[in-house]
């Protein structure tokens, strides 16, 4: 009997939507009065630097894409590259990323939801009471049947929804700019908390968190339509629009702002607009605006939200794919080609993740984290790629790879310093905590491919770069004691992410092998194989 496989039913246009709609979620909706409240007007400055290390990142994703299109490619890529220990730490905190990321845009359109029906929220608080979380996980199951049936249903309702989350961005800019007021960048100061209020705006205001939409496409590769030359083109396409309608909607926010509005200063604007653009248009009576935002408020954080439960069963086929995960996980529905039980194991997740109760603030900040820490090892897998599989087609080769490759890890390794020792301690702890676990059940742990000596040979490194970002973070002023000094700590975190760059491309497999999925393109199926190169 054939082996049940993925179907290639996605073409670029799904994939660039996908990507976009991916990354364009809450985070329009609940961000820029966070920037602001961090940054000031300079808050448009948080998002360029988020841009320009999404990009970075998401041009070695268009290479490792390209060349190497696999489901779940995120968590496969590190084992191709080092090993099944390193995809199965990648593995568990993608997965914390992904199925968190779903929870969060539930709550999003929760709160905007509460402007219309204020039972859903708690009164004292932006956290939702229980007829509200029924509302989230209401969501969360619709999310779930627009995944079960077919990737072309998800696909195309993604399409639609994508579209209207363009249009409504579009417009409250046009009507902002009619309020617009020049002098509110120069109020109290361009840049009243400094260098370091614009880069704790980026991973603790919502920017990163905003902008992590890349993988999304990456884990749809085997059901894309010539996946060689669509997955680099929306990757990048994805990354520069959202780049350029985030920082023009932050300049129109921080100029659109009522003169009472700073009167207490930039720090008190999240609190006076906590659902941003909603209460401005409501200050500068545009009471149509409003309903437009409410509307699109529920819609944008569902569409992300429905891709993610896409992704994430991905993520979870990809890691059973690794064998550091229940097998059950890894089968693909033969009429569909989904791989459902991967499926319910996510909807279970992201239900998890809203209990008990918290908020968007509370979540973010963990899943900004989560998120960076599992885009930070692509440069590190291409680069591997680069020395071990020098051959390999590359329809998309990334110029100046290595300077690329290296500085898109540092900045990504700025972005975990900054979200700030309250996440990093128990996000980069719990890895350090899986990889004692793995030693410890060293006898169940696939060693066929990999002798079990060279998995820890090829993984130490990332343990050492953790110990080494605890203890910066522990010294550092982003919620630690403060001992280091700007720039100071972050010239100690780019240290110590260049020497652990070069050390995992030491430490990589020195035979690399790729397994192939199960792909369907119409009615022809490929086998599964396995090639050594």
């Amino acid at each position: 009997m054939p082996q049940a496989g993925f179907k290639r039913q996605v073409s670029m246009l799904d994939l660039t939507f996908v990507g976009f709609g991916a990354i364009f979620g809450s985070g329009w909706l609940l961000a820029a009065g966070k920037v602001s409240g961090l940054a000031g007007p300079a808050g448009w400055v948080s998002w360029v630097i988020g841009g320009v290390a999404v990009l970075l990142l998401g041009l070695v994703y268009a290479e490792l894409g390209a060349a190497v299109p696999r489901a779940g490619g995120i968590i496969r890529y590190p084992l191709y590259s080092h090993g099944p220990l390193l995809g199965y730490l990648m593995g568990f905190i993608t997965l914390i990323a992904f199925s968190s990321l779903i929870a969060v845009e539930v709550e999003a359109a929760r709160e905007y939801a509460a402007s219309w029906w204020p039972a859903l929220t708690r009164p004292d608080s932006t956290s939702p009471t229980v007829l509200g979380w029924f509302f989230q996980v209401a969501l969360l199951v619709i999310f779930f049947l627009l995944n079960f049936w077919t990737v072309r249903t998800f696909a195309k309702s993604n399409t639609v929804i994508t579209i209207f989350k363009f249009v409504v961005p579009l417009v409250t800019v046009v009507a902002l700019f009619t309020v617009f007021k020049p002098d509110n960048f120069s109020s109290h100061g361009f840049a009243p908390f400094g260098a370091g209020g614009i880069q704790e705006a980026v991973a603790g205001g919502g920017v990163i968190f905003a902008y992590l939409g890349l993988q999304p496409i990456v884990s749809m590769a085997s059901e894309a339509k010539s996946p060689q030359r669509t997955i680099p083109v929306a990757l990048i396409l994805s990354v520069l629009l959202s780049t350029i309608v985030y920082v023009v909607l932050q300049v129109v926010f921080i100029g659109a702002l009522p003169a009472d509005g700073l009167a207490d200063g930039w720090a008190a604007v999240p609190d006076k607009f906590s659902l941003p653009f909603k209460d401005i248009a409501l200050a500068a009576g545009m009471g149509w605006l409003v309903v437009f935002i409410v509307i699109d408020a529920m819609i944008s954080p569902s569409g992300t939200g429905n891709i993610y439960m896409n992704s994430t069963s991905r993520v979870v086929y990809g890691w059973a794919r690794n064998r550091t995960l229940f097998g059950v996980f890894a089968k693909i529905d033969e009429r569909s080609g989904i791989p459902r039980p991967a499926l319910w194991l996510t909807l279970v997740l992201a239900v998890f993740w809203t209990l008990p109760f918290p908020s968007w603030d509370v979540l973010v900040n963990g899943v900004s984290g989560a998120l960076i820490l599992s885009y930070a090892i692509a440069p590190i897998s291409a680069a591997a790629f680069r020395r071990r599989l020098p051959d390999l087609h590359r329809p998309f080769r990334l110029r100046a790879f290595a300077v690329i490759a290296p500085a898109s890890f540092v900045i990504a390794s700025f972005i975990v310093y900054w979200t700030g020792w309250s996440t990093i301690w128990w996000l980069i702890g719990s890895q350090v905590l899986l990889f004692c676990l793995y030693l410890l059940f060293r006898r169940r742990v696939p060693t066929d491919q990999v002798p079990f000596g060279q998995q820890i040979r090829s993984s130490v490194w990332l343990i050492a770069y953790y110990i080494a970002m605890l203890i910066i973070s522990a010294l550092g002023g982003y919620g630690g004691l403060d001992l280091l000094p700007a720039p100071l700590d972050l010239i100690l975190v780019g240290v110590a992410a260049l020497g652990g760059y070069l050390w995992s491309l030491r430490s990589a497999l020195p035979v690399t092998e790729l397994d192939e999925d199960v792909v369907q393109d119409d009615t022809d199926e490929v086998p599964s194989a396995r090639t050594r190169q």
